[in-house]
């Protein structure tokens, strides 16, 4: 097989999807960050006249021949991408398309959606979470490249901020609840590991980091604190305390083993509340001042599953092409 390709907006989250699929998936990847011009961009995945001039012309001379035997792709942005993909190739390129591309997924050989979602279709895979690289492996070189962690006090609870989203506020109020909850936790003894995402509100970072200065561990929001430390703090958290906004980030938690707590203050949005839901119910998310023990824990691990069902697949339509030639 030619090597694959791994097509996004450029946005971590979707380029991290793709990615951990092709790794699983044990294929080379040629990793293309594919932003649109507008009106492509207000439209995709549906289509618009002049094709491949949704891309600028600097990036038309990537997405072009020799069509690789496998194509990757995560967001609406992509979804485009992929969907014409299939049709320049002449089907002989195996076009993925991660998330709900919102029209009919008949337009792509696969798509992998989240359950919450509601997404339906023969050639729909259905997942809880999202895919991702947390394994054992990872877990372990997380833990290899950052191990002073080790020495930190146990138990150590590691601290996942998101950002505002719509129907959750990431305002003074929800900060003080957090820091209490937290802080709770951290009076009976341990350390916390907390990291901010480029969407968490400034304030709210300094609020949680001077409410948590006192406790031993380390907050990081960015690179004047040095590498990022988020394999190292998935790796060595004995619980996991996430802000509840990020699909990505439950979902990575929950692959760890490790107890996975989140507060909610506010109704959330309906598609994130099935997930929730969910997550609840299988055992992988508790409220924050609940006291779980690590071995009551199953790790949510989606991506090898969804690796070996779509190797099946890939490996009959590339048959079908060498017995036709």
């Amino acid at each position: 097989m030619r090597e694959a390709w791994v097509i996004t907006d450029g946005a971590a989250g979707n380029e991290r999807q793709a990615l951990a699929l092709a790794q699983a998936l044990s294929v080379p990847a040629r990793v293309l960050a594919l932003p649109l011009r507008g009106p492509w961009a207000w439209a995709a995945p549906r289509r618009l006249p002049g094709g491949r001039l949704a891309l600028a012309a600097r990036d038309r001379t990537a997405f072009a021949p020799p069509w690789p035997s496998l194509a990757i792709g995560c967001g609406r942005s992509a979804a485009l991408l992929t969907r014409l993909l299939r049709e320049l190739s002449d089907r002989e390129c195996f076009c993925v398309q991660i998330l709900d591309p919102r029209i009919d997924p008949r337009h792509w050989d696969a798509v992998i959606a989240p359950r919450h979602d509601g997404l339906h279709g023969a050639n729909v895979i259905e997942t809880l979470g999202s895919l991702n690289p947390v394994d054992d492996a990872w877990l372990a070189n997380g833990r290899e490249a950052f191990a002073d962690f080790e020495h930190l006090p146990r138990p150590r609870t590691a601290v996942l901020l998101g950002g505002t989203r719509r129907g959750i506020a990431f305002d003074d109020a929800y900060a003080h609840a957090l820091l209490a909850g937290i802080t709770q936790r951290l009076q009976r003894g341990g350390s916390v590991l907390a990291t901010a995402s480029r969407r968490t509100p400034p304030a709210f970072v300094r609020s949680l980091r001077d409410g948590l200065a006192r406790f031993p561990g380390m907050f990081w929001s960015g690179d004047a604190d040095g590498p990022n430390p988020y394999p190292g703090l998935l790796g060595w958290a004995d619980r996991i305390v996430v802000t509840p906004d990020s699909v990505n980030m439950l979902s990575e938690a929950a692959a760890t083993g490790a107890p996975v707590h989140t507060l909610v203050t506010a109704p959330l949005p309906a598609k994130l509340a099935r997930f929730h839901a969910a997550l609840r119910e299988r055992g992988s998310l508790h409220d924050l001042e609940a006291p779980i023990e690590r071995s009551m824990v199953t790790p949510l691990r989606e991506t090898t599953q969804v690796a070996a069902t779509l190797g099946k697949r890939l490996s009959a339509r590339l048959r079908s092409i060498t017995a036709s030639d």
